[in-house]
């Protein structure tokens, strides 16, 4: 008899094989035969971040806020998505719709049609096929309980329609009267719905909790009762440039170009995977501020989170600029930002407290910090920046001395804003494995009140399909995995490719990896589904920062 471990596991597999079948084959409609293979594999799986998915009734209210703040605005209403490679829409005069917590373009094309870029590899379309599948099963909850068992509409979704029509008309309206026909169609209590409602209101990227109700609810009832069905479809230009580093390359070679426009190529490169503040503060917060220890740094960084207008975040950026600091757009579509800092131009002796740069201009370290990227795309881009830089005839390797990877992960063993420090990163569903030397260990991280937990790592194909069940697992049998994520491998099987394979970089490059912990997917109300660290998040993220920085150059 199968556990409940291997279930999960064997629906994790037909998803991602339903999905890829569905990618080749071009559309698909979600309550036709392959949507809802889709949808009962992921009913099996019951994902700890959908919560209440498998009720027939319920409406999983923070899961719902989780997946409307990850899609574009008004995507309930339309009844085709279109996934698209980058093919022009950006210089169309459509409105360009980006997620708060998902950066893509999307292009709301007309009432009905929802274009949504993917750039960022095979994990991007993955994740938005499982938030769509999601989203479908909900709309089914809201069709029922807007009907009785005759298949008559009721009262109360009639009177929603009414609410929805005086909102878009900015009439006011009853909205304690609203929240109960809220609370009946989506078999919450009138309390819980209430709740949602402020934090649908809170979120600055998705329409109203009564909207996204409404017309999720009457595309279903249009695809049940007047057979007007729904499809999502890919793009031919998608299909064909997926898996093939295009975008990738052209991200890798703009900062490659940049770094030779500057004759930084033949420095010491130090590549950091990280937020695009935390370096820039750490290190210009000691030199243009003169923060003399970790301590004084959270301090200001806590007032800069709390007060994004404060002066001390400008004296920062305005001194970086005139000292080595160079910002790189991003031109390729990734949506992976990047920054180059020449060490070379400060006017310190000191990167940050104690730790002294060479003398020796040629010695002088160059730091590539890029942005976080998102599951496979980690892969594609890691390896395109280590290759040999081609210009002309000419192929310039570059001299890459250490690739550190701060991340946020979820953690199996301890609390949200704790820290994990790998020693190996296991690709789930497959018999990779990639254990390394990370020259940072949980001893270095003692002493300032955080959680420090050591051992490997599960990269993950997709947080939203993980459940309690594949995780204990993870957890419990000999793996012992302290963490899941979706890069580490990925950055890990580009590095060993780069180093040990192509040669392309030195052999003995130098791999430092920590985690913060977002969530705790094992614990109720500590999910991805239930917010972010917030200020909290601060001390995790700078410690890292801190501690990558002084290993590195000590």
């Amino acid at each position: 008899m199968r556990t409940r471990a291997q279930e999960s596991r064997a629906a994790i597999e037909r998803l991602y094989i339903t999905m890829r079948h569905l990618f080749m084959r071009g559309n698909y409609k979600p309550l036709g035969v392959s949507g809802e293979s889709l949808i009962s594999a992921l009913l099996v799986l019951r994902p700890e971040i959908y919560g209440l998915i498998t009720e027939s009734e319920k409406v999983e209210m923070d899961g719902l806020l989780y997946v409307m703040e990850r899609l574009p605005r008004g995507i309930e209403e339309c009844r085709y998505v279109r996934l698209i490679s980058r093919e022009g829409y950006e210089h169309a005069d459509f409105e360009i719709l980006i997620p708060s917590k998902r950066r893509r373009n999307c292009y709301r094309v007309d009432k009905e049609q929802m274009f949504v870029e993917m750039t960022r590899g095979k994990s991007d379309v993955y994740d938005i096929l499982t938030h769509l599948t999601f989203l479908y099963i909900e709309a089914e909850k809201i069709r029922y309980n807007s009907t009785d068992s005759k298949g008559r509409i009721h009262l109360n979704w009639r009177r929603l329609e009414n609410i929805v029509k005086k909102e878009e008309n900015s009439e006011p309206f009853d909205k304690e009267a609203a929240c109960s026909y809220l609370s009946h169609l989506t078999g919450r209590t009138f309390d819980e719905a209430q709740q949602a409602i402020r934090k649908f209101e809170a979120s600055n990227n998705s329409n109203s909790l009564f909207s996204i109700v409404y017309h999720l609810g009457k595309l279903s009832m249009d695809e049940s009762m007047h057979n007007i069905d729904r499809e999502i479809s890919f793009s031919a230009t998608l299909r064909e440039r997926i898996g093939h580093h295009f975008y990738g390359e052209m991200w890798a070679h703009n900062i490659k170009a940049i770094l030779d426009e500057n004759n930084l190529l033949h420095r010491p490169i130090h590549i950091i995977s990280a937020n695009l503040h935390s370096v820039l503060n750490t290190i210009y917060g000691h030199q243009a501020l003169g923060l003399k220890d970790f301590d004084a740094l959270e301090k200001v960084v806590q007032e800069i989170s709390l007060n994004k207008k404060n002066n001390k975040a400008e004296q920062i950026i305005s001194y970086a600029r005139k000292h080595g600091y160079i910002e790189v757009p991003d031109l390729s579509g990734t949506n992976i930002g990047a920054q180059i800092i020449d060490t070379a131009k400060m006017t310190s002796s000191t990167l940050i407290p104690e730790v002294a740069l060479p003398t020796e201009a040629s010695k002088k370290p160059v730091i590539v910090v890029m942005d976080y990227a998102f599951g496979e795309q980690a892969y594609e881009c890691f390896d395109e920046l280590l290759k040999p830089f081609e210009t002309g005839k000419q192929s310039i390797p570059l001299d890459v001395v250490s690739a550190s990877i701060m991340g946020k992960a979820g953690i199996l063993q301890g609390n949200k804003g704790d820290l994990m420090i790998p020693n190996s990163h296991v690709f789930e569903g497959t018999a990779d494995n990639y254990p390394f030397k990370n020259q940072l260990k949980a001893a270095d991280f003692e002493g300032y009140g955080l959680g420090v937990y050591e051992g490997p790592m599960i990269t993950v194909l997709g947080t939203s399909l993980q459940n309690k069940d594949v995780l204990n697992y993870f957890l419990e049998s000999s793996w012992k995995a302290i963490g899941l994520e979706m890069e580490g491998a990925h950055y890990q099987k580009a590095l060993q490719a780069a180093s040990k394979i192509r040669r392309s970089i030195r052999k003995n490059v130098k791999v430092l990896y920590a985690y913060y912990a977002s969530d705790n997917p094992l614990m109720t109300g500590s999910t991805l589904a239930s917010g972010s660290l917030g200020i909290e998040g601060v001390r995790p993220t700078y410690l890292i920062t801190y501690k990558i920085l002084e290993k590195l150059f000590q």
